[in-house]
């Protein structure tokens, strides 16, 4: 099999490492033979055998509610072992695969140091990448959470860690900025992706801060959701969340996504905000990307803005998605430790119900034959595309890259917080001439938020 070589091994292993071993001089890790050598108990058995075994090494593993924490030398082999199993499973070599999983499955831990824990659900996805769909053992081991589970999750993360607050709130403060511009009384924001709706709440209490009982600010939503019961909680929450807000006169309509019968006629004195966060990568093929973009630019926006998660995992070829994937999932596995203590619940319910579910998805895509590798990609590929389109970068405000490091430094709970030129922590990285602002972990870029008008 191909192994990346000693030197790109252990730069791997760098920008993956728990931050509080960061600083201690790295050990010499086991050889590729010695590792591929292992005895393991899966040895001799016929391989619905050796899953049988391996699934009961899981559980019995995974059970132990215990915290484990690995030095560096242990969390480099534990990472050299997990590279070497991928490999395996790229190849189709079975045997090999099992045992390699058998041994990590010693090894990794739900309540260890990030490192264990994000290896946990990257073997999940290796050992579920050996089967078929129509394999008893996949749903066992792809089974995702509820989705109360999965709610509860999600306002844990974003409660705890900046990561979506970031999204939501440098995307707030351009439409804000666009609408304080026109110099309008109405906005109304066509949302690709609505979610939960967690974003605007503090555009709401934005707009009403500048409105009065007898001069009213109108603010229209027009949303899309994974499904009407989605749609119809979200509407609910905004609507009751509104009521708190007098001088604001708030109107949600919301639609199934990949509906057509979206009507945008723009009302006299009416600011037009679209909000792509977190929406254009959930499309996956690059015509879908292309036909939004063309309908987004007839609609002739005031401001557009784009957020999304950096990366270059947009290959269709399973071992550069894995390697390009545990790098991201295992920075922001990392950059938990700024946000809760090893030993939370809810950072374990983050980790299992909101993050492995999507390192789950990234993996094992291609288990959906309607699905397409996520489009994770660098900021200067969605730049381009957005100015081929016909698009214009806006230069990040002053207050916005402001309000971004205040975010940091309010949400810092574990770790001293650290800014640019400080290798340490959540940073903030000014981009593209200013017109960009990213929200970083160490050096890894974590996602990206840009400003864009139509030009016209």
């Amino acid at each position: 099999m191909e192994i990346m070589d000693q030197e790109d091994f252990l730069t791997l292993k760098l920008s993956i490492s728990p931050s509080h071993d960061r600083e201690r001089k790295m050990k010499r890790t086991r050889t590729t033979e010695e590792i591929s050598n292992y005895s393991s108990p899966t040895h001799g058995i016929p391989e619905e055998g050796k899953i049988i075994a391996l699934l009961e090494t899981r559980e019995t593993m995974l059970k132990k509610d215990h915290n484990k924490r690995s030095n560096e030398g242990e969390s480099l082999h534990l990472i050299h072992s997990l590279l070497i199993a991928a490999a395996s499973v790229n190849e189709n070599d079975m045997t090999s695969a099992l045992e390699n999983l058998s041994q990590l499955y010693h090894s990794v831990s739900l309540r260890g140091d990030s490192v264990q824990r994000v290896a946990t659900y990257f073997a999940d996805t290796l050992l579920a990448h050996l089967l078929t769909r129509k394999s008893p053992f996949y749903d066992t081991i792809m089974k995702g959470p509820s989705p109360e589970m999965e709610f509860s999750a999600f306002i844990s993360l974003y409660k705890a860690s900046p990561f979506y607050q970031f999204a939501h709130f440098t995307a707030n403060q351009a439409i804000i900025e666009a609408f304080e511009r026109d110099g309008s009384r109405a906005l109304h924001v066509l949302d690709f992706d609505v979610s939960y709706g967690f974003q605007w709440p503090s555009l709401m209490q934005s707009l009403s801060e500048n409105a009065t009982p007898t001069n009213k600010i109108s603010l229209k939503i027009t949303a899309f959701g994974g499904n009407v019961e989605e749609i119809q909680e979200t509407e609910s929450r905004l609507v009751s969340f509104a009521k708190g807000f007098p001088n604001l006169v708030f109107e949600f309509h919301g639609l199934v996504r990949g509906s057509k019968n979206v009507k945008m006629e723009k009302r006299k004195d009416e600011t037009v905000a679209i909000n792509l966060v977190f929406h254009l990568t959930s499309l996956k093929t690059l015509s879908k990307i292309s036909e939004t973009l063309s309908f987004v630019y007839s609609l002739k926006p005031s401001i557009v803005v784009l957020v999304e998660q950096e990366g270059t995992c947009s290959s269709n070829k399973f071992l550069p998605r894995f390697m390009e994937s545990l790098h991201q999932f295992a920075a922001i596995f990392d950059s938990l430790d700024d946000c809760l203590p090893l030993e939370s619940d809810e950072r374990l319910s983050i980790e299992r119900d909101h993050l492995g579910k999507e390192i789950r998805s990234a993996i094992n895509y291609d288990r959906d034959n309607d699905r397409s590798c996520p489009m994770f990609e660098k900021m200067e590929t969605w730049s381009g595309r957005m100015e081929r389109r016909g698009f214009v970068g806006v230069e990040q405000s002053c207050r916005a890259v402001m309000q971004a490091k205040l975010l940091l430094k309010i949400r810092s709970h574990c770790c001293p917080i650290k800014f640019d030129g400080e290798n340490g922590g959540f940073r903030v990285f000014e981009r593209e001439n200013g017109k960009a602002i990213s929200l970083g972990w160490q050096d890894r870029i974590l996602i990206t938020a840009s400003s864009w008008c139509s030009g016209v």
